[in-house]
């Protein structure tokens, strides 16, 4: 079994929602830059299209619809901080594509874990809104894709990205094969994610104020979260890889540094190996500050490997 795979597609830098929008295009760029530098020698593989059924597990018919018709010039707002452009469609489609061919991959054993370096990100697409940034919700149709293709009773979803993943829990917050585990600033955007929503007894949120720091994330994740997911008994494990609670990251206020993110991806590597057979598959999601996005992500595949 070969290390990591890297997925990517060179659609996902066509995106490009406007000069002064934090999801830019050179958030992907730097990415891949970091990580040809610190990684070339791994398998990177250019990541496909989704395929319509893929989409339609997850994702209402007028939703689908909206972010395909690339009929149009200039810019689309699909919300007040999520904008199209015509490539945009490709985009998502490939970004949506990656997390399907990176389950592919790791469950028919051509590698143990799958990093797929792609944008537009995904977690806060609902069943039928694209917002936060996202059009499809690129995680949630992969671990819909795993339950269904794959025959598994027990994935997890775990998000360390600041925001919460509202998307991601509210497409799964019934489905009790799939466990969603978050941590995320409390008070911002999507201002959801109280640790009452329990869903099917299938959703772990925990809350972290403003200026939290690596003490309280690690204790956080040690006392509640990682013993939830270890009682869970994943098949696979799925990582929304949002690195915005980064201290430098200027979208909120989470103090944690890159040895935080090594911390918890060695924690889930652990599980991973004890209840799926090492299986991991992680996909980017947030990170808005370009140096500590770059670190940040070469440290997480450095863990993957």
């Amino acid at each position: 079994m070969s290390g990591v795979i890297i997925f990517t597609h060179a659609a996902c830098l066509a995106h490009d929602p406007g000069p002064e929008h934090p999801e830019r295009p050179a958030r992907l760029q730097v990415v891949l830059e970091a990580l040809r530098a610190a990684h070339g020698d791994l398998d990177w593989r250019e990541a496909p299209r989704v395929k319509l059924g893929d989409l339609r597990r997850v994702h209402g018919e007028q939703l689908i619809e909206s972010v395909l018709d690339a009929d149009f010039t200039g810019y689309r707002m699909l919300d007040p901080d999520t904008v199209m452009v015509p490539a945009s469609r490709a985009a998502a489609l490939h970004a949506a594509g990656a997390g399907i061919a990176a389950v592919d991959a790791v469950m028919h054993g051509e590698a143990s874990t799958a990093f797929c370096a792609v944008r537009p990100p995904g977690h806060h697409a609902t069943a039928d809104a694209a917002m936060g940034f996202c059009l499809f919700n690129n995680i949630a149709i992969a671990a819909a894709h795993a339950c269904e293709k794959h025959g598994l009773e027990r994935v997890a979803i775990i998000d360390f990205d600041v925001h919460h993943g509202n998307g991601s829990q509210d497409i799964f917050v019934n489905e009790p094969r799939v466990a969603y585990f978050s941590t995320h600033e409390s008070g911002i955007y999507p201002h959801s994610g109280a640790p009452y929503e329990r869903g099917v007894g299938n959703v772990f949120n925990a809350l972290l104020p403003p200026g939290s720091g690596g003490f309280r994330f690690q204790n956080t994740w040690e006392d509640q979260l990682l013993p939830a997911l270890d009682g869970f008994k994943p098949q696979l494990l799925m990582i929304s890889a949002g690195f915005d609670a980064h201290m430098r990251d200027p979208l909120a206020d989470l103090m944690l540094e890159t040895s935080d993110f090594v911390w918890l991806t060695r924690r889930l590597r652990d599980i991973a190996r004890r209840h799926a057979g090492g299986r991991v598959v992680s996909m980017l999601e947030g990170g808005y500050d370009l140096e500590a996005l770059r670190e940040c992500s070469v440290a997480h595949v450095d863990e993957l490997r």
